[in-house]
């Protein structure tokens, strides 16, 4: 079966940038029962994501499920919240291999959908666009590292801890070595002056406090008609897709490509559903994190109720609020 794996002429790639520190990825060593957890649900497929979405003590949902409340019959036939009533809900698109490689699609598309959902909840009233910080969950763990990780961890860290949007930490594409998880890795600010080469410059930051990022439920979504309902009702949702070759060189269109057994390796986000009127053709419209130089500027369509790549097999979602949830009573 054809694996999306990266291969050593990747590795080792002149783009690389190795002036800020070597590739790879420092190893990883799981200590906590949680991270350890997390540790066996990640990849094990040559991919950036674990094939099934785990849930440490299953999914948490106090309310009805979209297609609980909504009839398939009764969805419209296009729904894109990067255009929906002529506004544009998405938060910015991502490039989870700048400045170096970094396997944490798990990480990326999970922020991303999260992100969207906060975009719309607001109805675009926040002060500036809300984009959630995928470095941190790398520097916590919070499902894996840039080794890859389960996409659920995100949501979980979510509902207990809170996520930090995009401005508390730059983007650098590695795991933490010296530390994790501490206040400076989760949001900070530094002053002067600039660092010299090699040397970190962690000495002239200091933590601060910002706002958190919650998701009151989480839970699975499986199959076209629930994901066109939660697409509809709530907006963007992650999922798992078999990151192939020929997916990786996609350019535009309506993708198609079916595998008689495929392997679950990449997380996306998908953002929306179209028809195509010409061919009758329905579709998805996901969100890739290898920036917007890929493919539709960023984003892919892929058509729909054939599983194609096995988008429709291992989806997860979350409800946003900024207030911290308290441990439900009803979960399923």
């Amino acid at each position: 079966m054809d694996k999306h794996i990266t291969t050593q002429a990747e590795k080792d790639d002149p783009n690389n940038d190795t002036t800020v520190y070597p590739f790879p990825q420092p190893e990883y060593s799981p200590t906590e029962e949680k991270e350890v957890e997390d540790f066996l649900a990640a990849p094990k497929n040559g991919g950036c994501r674990a094939e099934e979405a785990v849930w440490s003590n299953g999914p948490v949902k106090n309310s009805p499920h979209s297609w609980e409340t909504v009839e398939p019959n009764a969805l419209p036939a296009n729904v894109d919240w990067r255009n929906l009533n002529e506004r544009n809900y998405m938060s910015w698109n991502k490039n989870q291999h700048v400045p170096q490689y970094c396997g944490s699609c798990w990480s990326q598309g999970t922020t991303s959908a999260i992100a969207d959902r906060f975009q719309i909840m607001t109805d675009l009233g926040a002060s500036s666009p809300i984009g959630l910080d995928a470095q941190v969950i790398i520097n916590c763990q919070a499902g894996g590292s840039c080794d890859g990780g389960n996409p659920a961890g995100v949501y979980e860290w979510a509902y207990t801890n809170g996520l930090k949007h995009s401005s508390c930490m730059n983007y650098i594409a590695y795991n933490l070595t010296t530390r994790m998880c501490t206040d400076i890795d989760i949001c900070r600010d530094c002053t002067w002056p600039p660092p010299p080469v090699g040397e970190s410059g962690i000495e002239n930051c200091w933590a601060v406090e910002d706002t958190n990022y919650y998701v009151s439920e989480y839970y699975d979504v499986k199959g076209a008609d629930q994901m066109k309902s939660e697409l509809y009702l709530h907006g963007p949702i992650s999922c798992g897709i078999d990151a192939t070759p020929a997916f990786d060189a996609y350019t535009g269109g309506i993708y198609s490509e079916h595998k008689a057994l495929p392997l679950i390796n990449h997380e996306i986000s998908v953002v929306g559903y179209g028809l195509d009127e010409a061919t009758g053709t329905e579709y998805w419209i996901g969100r890739n994190s290898w920036g917007s130089y890929w493919g539709e500027w960023g984003f892919f369509r892929i058509q729909m109720y054939t599983d194609n790549l096995a988008i429709e097999r291992n989806c997860i979602a979350g409800t946003p609020t900024f207030t911290k949830p308290v441990a439900s009573e009803f979960t399923q």
